[in-house]
């Protein structure tokens, strides 16, 4: 069984915004995986869950709705009632670092300071597990976009919604993401990782 997480804060004013891409991607897979269940709030989980097979294996999709911060509360709470292990467990989140449009695998990396990912690697207690990070900088960088850049604090940044511009950026990265997650069940990380880093 695998636990696939997207990252994002809940509630209809956090929709479409950039800090929110994990919940995007979750989306997305639970739409255009054949099969997948409708989402149902778990109570006992803290989170949103949307269950599935993929080639045979049991794939369990979970939105935190603890907020970011402290989104590492669902991933133990579901990681100790299958007994998970850091292999059964693949993080969708957004990466400020990376262009919008552009995806990276990751394994065993810290934090850099997303608060998200700083909270499940704190209850898990380990950050030996896959991550498929998101990029959400503005692609063009226009005069424009390192002013506001500058100006900006990450924590603005991050709570604004996707422009209209960005959307089909948005929806490249999505499929990315569901084509390195097929790839991860077959090939292992490698795979994923020659193919997007």
């Amino acid at each position: 069984m695998k636990l696939i997480i997207g990252l994002g804060n809940p509630g209809p004013q956090y929709f479409n915004t950039r800090h929110n891409f994990g919940f995007l991607a979750a989306n997305f897979l639970q739409d255009s995986l054949p099969g997948f269940s409708d989402w149902q709030a778990n109570e006992k989980f803290k989170a949103m869950i949307s269950e599935g097979q993929i080639d045979g294996e049991k794939i369990l999709l979970a939105k935190p709705q603890t907020f970011m911060n402290n989104s590492g509360q669902a991933a133990k709470l579901i990681a100790d009632f299958y007994k998970l292990g850091p292999d059964d467990i693949l993080l969708l989140h957004d990466d400020l670092d990376l262009p919008l449009g552009d995806i990276r695998v990751s394994q065993n990396s810290g934090a850099a300071g997303h608060k998200g990912v700083q909270s499940i690697i704190e209850k898990l207690g380990t950050k030996n597990f896959l991550r498929v990070r998101l990029g959400i900088k503005p692609a063009k960088q226009t005069f424009l976009a390192k002013f506001f850049k500058k100006f900006t604090p990450a924590e603005k940044f991050v709570l604004q919604k996707f422009s209209e511009e960005e959307k089909t950026l948005v929806q490249q990265a999505t499929a990315k993401t569901e084509e390195a997650i097929l790839l991860i069940l077959e090939k292992g990380p490698a795979g994923a990782q020659n193919r997007f880093n």
